[in-house]
C-alpha cells in the first residue's frame, strides 16, 4: 500500500521557519515528480512547488518565491519543503503528493498520489 505521510507542521510566528518532511512508503518514487500542495480554509487546493525525480529541476509558485525551497533525498525516499519568512496567509493544510512523471509540474492532475496533510498556522 502506498502512503506518503507529511510531518513538521506546526504553529509559528510570522517570519519564522518550518521545515515540511514527506515519507514515502509502499513503493520508491526516486523515478517520479513530486509536489506540494496547500489549502486554506474556504479557498481550493493550490500549487506551492514541485521538483522533478532527480531533484535537478524545481517550480514553485510566485507567492512563495525566494522564501519556500523544495528538495528531495531519493535514497529515503523523502521529500521536504523548507518554509523561510512565513506569512499569515501561508497558513494552511500542506499535502505531498507524488506524479507519475519525472518532470515537475503546477498541474493537479499531474499527480496521483496524495498524503493525508499537515496543518501550518502562520501567527501575526
Amino acid at each position: 500500500q502506498v502512503q506518503l505521510v507529511e510531518s513538521g507542521g506546526g504553529l509559528v510566528q510570522a517570519g519564522g521557519s518550518l521545515r515540511l518532511s514527506c515519507a514515502a512508503s509502499g513503493r520508491t518514487f526516486s523515478n517520479n515528480a513530486m509536489g506540494w500542495f496547500r489549502q486554506a480554509p474556504g479557498k481550493e487546493r493550490e500549487f506551492v512547488a514541485a521538483i522533478s525525480w532527480s531533484g535537478d529541476s524545481t517550480r514553485c509558485a510566485d507567492s512563495v518565491k525566494g522564501r519556500f525551497t523544495i528538495s528531495r533525498d531519493n535514497a529515503k525516499n523523502t521529500v521536504y519543503l523548507q518554509m523561510n519568512s512565513l506569512k499569515s496567509e501561508d497558513t494552511a493544510v500542506y499535502y505531498c503528493a507524488a506524479a507519475r512523471f519525472p518532470s515537475a509540474s503546477s498541474r493537479y492532475g499531474w499527480y496521483d498520489y496524495w498524503g493525508q496533510g499537515t496543518q501550518v498556522t502562520v501567527s501575526a
